[in-house]
């Protein structure tokens, strides 16, 4: 059960990568868009500008947890790093629960009420819901979610300690 799990993982990192990979090209070719048709042509483009702008929300949130399932996250360890092995595990644990609950709470909760809220909403320049825009942020609570349990379960693997 656990390698199935560490195999779903693992998808879900190539995945991410895969999107934020893609978010980054497509911002690329967006703004290098708007730059020349607002300074050769004389014609700023609307449409690259936001989308460019809400494909940056994207790519911050689904980057974010990206990194969090690598545990590659700013953290500062001065005095976890000085207890026992037990300790360290007890730390980890106690905050991984905090961030499962602010994920839960605040990004799965929280952000489905305000997509739902908003998603009658039409950007003016892209003719979209709003809604559609917020929805990454219970998507990326809900890929933290998935992040926080690999942890947990990696905290209490044998070859872990």
């Amino acid at each position: 059960m656990v390698r199935i799990l560490f195999s779903i993982k693992k998808l879900v990192d190539r995945i991410l990568e895969s999107i934020c990979i893609f978010i980054v090209a497509v911002m690329t070719i967006l703004i290098t868009y708007q730059v020349v048709s607002r300074y050769i042509f004389n014609s700023p483009s609307a449409v690259s500008e936001v989308l460019s702008r809400y494909l940056f929300v994207w790519l911050i949130l689904f980057a974010g947890a990206y990194v969090f399932g690598l545990r590659e996250h700013m953290e500062i360890a001065f005095l976890k790093n000085k207890l026992s092995a037990k300790g360290q595990v007890f730390v980890n644990t106690i905050a991984e629960l905090a961030i499962a609950a602010f994920a839960i709470g605040v990004m799965m909760i929280g952000g489905y009420s305000a997509t739902l809220r908003q998603m009658f909403q039409l950007d003016s320049a892209l003719q979209i819901p709003i809604g559609f825009i917020y929805s990454a942020i219970p998507i990326s609570g809900g890929i933290i979610l998935f992040y926080v349990i690999c942890n947990l379960i990696k905290f209490y693997q044998p070859s872990h300690r």
